[in-house]
């Protein structure tokens, strides 16, 4: 009987994570799809097909300009497919392109010069950028963003704060020599890495600076979730409320929101280069889906903002250069720049082939990750001990 209930709770929580998952995934992902398509169509290229979701098709039609635009059974991604592409990476099939004659060339996209391929190519990471961009300053604008007095409400014991001096009542001014008029901005500066900060604290009418170090320590969420963050010590003790901001105002601070994202991956990248960052922090597409599921949990606003979120790692993700991505078609664009022709084929396959197995082991790494923290391998065992 706890082995039937077990499973009819696991089919409860997995309902409660896919359909978050799905609305979140399918948002970014026909975004990204749709910069390409955009731009592609911009330039005049035919687009064969726009698939949300990979295999067989759910459902679909076509438009007055002959493109499939489809739903597909696998809703982990989707893609582009322009007319003469071999497959959906947009790999050419080179056969066929070579026998297409001249006055059908002009529609097709791997004949299109450099600029514009590199352009439509580099369309759908930025279309995600967007898109983080948009729902940020859509939030900061309707909703509002939580603004907290800088002020100082206790020292954990035994923390950098405790250790630089810190005493609850300070006023933190600055950091670095950055005014600082929120709380929640002291805490975006320390969460960017371990490197010594320098603190502006006004104290009983004084000025005073304080040096700290945060500190990387473990904490775990109210979903059992464990996350290795910087922190340095002190807590809250102001006043906070929901400020809006207005239109000019949202979008720059979505942009800066989108700016911070792209910052904090890339340190936590260099972290995990150097031995400072954990690579069990990595999440897979379960990963993302329980996130999913539990962010939904908080409402809509939280699940949007995990949508901007995740829209600005897949765009970022996605510029990397290595053959396979986007940011592999655009650095096989750069290198026929510099060369003036195009690498052969079969450097090309090669490219391909060691990009598609780079982009398998992390996704195989992540999910190994995802499968730790959901404990199904102590599960496994325990039912053969």
């Amino acid at each position: 009987m706890e082995l039937l209930a077990g499973i009819g709770g696991f089919g409860e929580s997995l309902w409660s994570y896919l359909i978050p998952f799905l609305f979140v995934l399918t948002i970014v992902v026909f975004f990204h799809e749709l910069g390409h398509f955009s731009v592609a169509r911009w330039f005049g290229v035919k687009v064969d097909v726009f698939s949300i979701g990979f295999g067989r098709e759910i459902f679909g039609w076509n438009d007055r300009h002959g493109t499939r635009w489809k739903v597909s059974w696998i809703p982990l991604g989707g893609y582009v497919k322009f007319a003469g592409d071999e497959n959906a990476a947009s790999v050419p099939d080179r056969e066929k392109l070579a026998a297409i004659p001249e006055e059908q060339k002009a529609g097709l996209f791997h004949f299109k010069p450099l600029h514009q391929r590199a352009a439509v190519v580099a369309a759908g990471p930025v279309a995600n950028f967007i898109l983080a961009v948009v729902i940020f300053a859509s939030v900061f604008m309707l909703i509002g963003r939580p603004i907290s007095t800088p002020i100082v409400g206790g020292v954990v014991a035994d923390s950098p704060a405790e250790a630089a001096g810190f005493r609850a009542g300070d006023r933190i001014v600055s950091i670095d020599g950055s005014a600082i008029e929120s709380f929640e901005e002291i805490q975006r500066y320390v969460s960017t890495g371990t490197s010594e900060l320098t603190f502006g604290v006004e104290r009983d009418g004084q000025m005073l600076q304080l040096a700290a170090t945060p500190r990387i320590n473990e904490i775990t969420d109210s979903f059992g979730n464990v996350h290795r963050v910087p922190q340095l010590g002190i807590q809250h003790g102001g006043t906070s409320e929901m400020v809006r901001s207005n239109p000019v105002v949202a979008v720059w601070q979505g942009m800066t929101q989108t700016a911070f994202i792209v910052e904090r991956t890339f340190d936590y990248i260099g972290g995990m280069i150097t031995g400072r960052e954990s690579p069990d922090q990595l999440r897979g597409v379960i990963g993302i889906a329980q996130t999913s599921g539990q962010v939904a949990t908080y409402g809509i606003v939280a699940l949007l903002m995990l949508t901007g979120l995740l829209s600005v790692s897949i765009g970022l993700l996605n510029l990397f250069p290595v053959p396979l991505l986007d940011g592999g078609h655009l650095l096989y664009y750069a290198v026929e720049a510099v060369r003036g022709r195009p690498l052969g084929e079969e450097a090309q396959e090669y490219g391909f082939r060691i990009g598609l197995a780079l982009v398998m082991t992390l996704m195989i790494f992540a999910t190994w990750n995802d499968l730790s923290r959901l404990q199904v391998f102590s599960f496994l065992g325990g039912l053969f001990s």
